[in-house]
């Protein structure tokens, strides 16, 4: 089993907020319902995190996911949107009246990015149709191998 990166995900960015902070790792993963073990695994890089437990732990820590989870917007694909928001693949279905299957195969350019996906989709994440189309047509246009 191949071990899924989180795109533009920065572990020293993530230890030195909780530092900022002045919190140790067990009192941030208490704070953010999460095992210590698993904050001290994305801290050293050992591990990605999944986006729900991130936004959890970003969300203890008064700061937003985008400042440990750093993409330019201009290379975003649709999954990059997706972490930003802290949402996972079921989530953002949800909240778009979509299946996960549709969401995974279009954040993958797999599937066609129909007008009312676009719409329900863009809404969902709060960004405008035309900065998702873009995402999309990267994800559609990158090269082969390359994760979306």
């Amino acid at each position: 089993m191949s071990r899924r990166v989180m795109r533009g995900f920065d572990p020293a960015r993530l230890e030195q907020l909780r530092k900022d902070s002045r919190l140790s790792r067990p009192e941030l993963a208490r704070a953010a319902g999460i095992g210590h073990a698993t904050l001290y695994q994305w801290e050293t890089g050992a591990t990605s995190p999944q986006v729900d437990l991130l936004k959890r732990v970003t969300d203890a820590l008064g700061v937003q996911i985008s400042d440990v989870v750093v993409v330019p917007e201009d290379e975003r694909l649709p999954g990059d949107w997706r972490v930003l928001a802290g949402l996972l693949q079921p989530q953002l279905g949800k909240l778009a009246k979509l299946s996960t299957t549709t969401v995974a195969q279009v954040e993958r350019g797999q599937a066609a990015l129909t007008d009312e996906t676009a719409r329900k989709v863009s809404a969902a994440l709060g960004i405008s149709e035309s900065v998702y189309r873009a995402a999309y047509e990267r994800a559609r246009s990158r090269p082969p191998g390359t994760p979306a």
